[in-house]
């Protein structure tokens, strides 16, 4: 995220909190529970990024509806998994909140062993999706799905693709891309998404994922050839046709959402669901989500859980068995 963006989040959140303490809750749709304490909003990543980004943006949105402060709590480690395994044994009293959906929830847990799984949560609200966008190096040949296909069949093992660590979502989108084609590429992982776009640029690699607005720049710019998403068409690129489209069963996509503890009672769920799907509808969401180039992609609890339970399916099955959780 820009400085700009960060400090807008970060005021608008000061200012929620702020008005919180002067504002009472909106009426409720849920009876029988109110949060009596203040929320925490946990992140499993370092103040900047997309999670927190995600966490900021939600909290901001929602706070005036809520008479208690949300209180947003980094707990970086681990590819997200230490923060999730704090959630996941948390006190189910609908006071902490974890926000899930991408590697953390869906992807590490199938590569290897972890103290939480997924079904320790339950979702409240998925807040926003991003398209994930498979890149070739401009000029070298590979300019299609199909063009990759033919070279991996003739060639087992020469393709490299570079992700952004290893067991992330993105090392599994490619993995289930794999196995619906029936190749095998070399895995490169970096440390981040922006080394592995400049070893893709670099020609250390020969595919690599990024999100669309950077596969849009790249394109413009003439560095690369966007050859599908892993998901449907993302707006910002129309023209990228979706895996699905070209007969990859392969619907993969960065989610970021609230999940709770498995055990949160319903009325918890229903009431925290009820404000931020209104928070998700205000102007201020719209406004904030606009500026910070985040794609709302708002789902209820129940199909939240789905989407995650599919996407976390389909990793499964490109890796092979699920190691037990400890």
């Amino acid at each position: 995220m820009t400085p700009s963006r960060r400090t807008l989040l970060s005021t608008a959140v000061g200012l929620g909190l702020a008005a919180a303490f002067g504002l009472s809750a909106a009426p409720a749709s849920a009876q029988g529970w109110e949060p009596t304490r203040p929320i925490q909003i946990v992140v499993g990543f370092a103040p900047g990024g997309g999670t927190d980004q995600t966490a900021r943006l939600i909290a901001s949105a929602a706070q005036e509806l809520f008479p208690v402060p949300l209180v947003v709590v980094n707990r970086p480690g681990a590819s997200g998994t230490l923060a999730a395994e704090i959630v996941a044994n948390a006190d189910p009293d609908g006071h902490t909140l974890l926000v899930g959906g991408g590697s953390e929830s869906t992807s590490v847990p199938n590569h290897m062993e972890t103290n939480y799984s997924l079904d320790q949560f339950r979702g409240v609200a998925r807040v926003n999706r991003e398209h994930m966008v498979i890149v070739t190096k401009a000029g070298s040949g590979l300019d299609s799905v199909e063009a990759v296909v033919e070279h991996a069949e003739a060639n087992p093992g020469d393709l490299a693709y570079a992700s952004s660590g290893p067991a992330g979502i993105l090392h599994s989108a490619f993995l289930v891309f794999e196995k619906e084609a029936g190749i095998e590429m070399q895995h490169v992982p970096y440390q981040g998404g922006a080394p592995a776009l400049a070893a893709l640029l670099g020609g250390h690699v020969d595919l690599a994922i990024i999100t669309p607005g950077d596969a849009r720049a790249q394109m413009e710019a003439g560095n690369v050839v966007a050859i599908a998403t892993t998901s449907d068409r993302a707006p910002q690129i129309p023209d990228v046709p979706a895996l699905s489209e070209l007969g990859y069963d392969v619907n993969l996509e960065n989610m970021k959402g609230l999940v709770a503890p498995a055990g949160t009672p319903d009325e918890a769920i229903a009431y925290l669901q009820e404000r931020f799907e209104r928070a998700m509808q205000s102007e201020t969401f719209a406004t904030l989500a606009e500026r910070a180039n985040i794609e709302p992609g708002y789902l209820s609890g129940q199909e939240f859980e789905q989407a995650m339970s599919d996407m976390s399916a389909a990793i499964r099955n490109a890796i092979g068995e699920r190691p037990e959780a400890n």
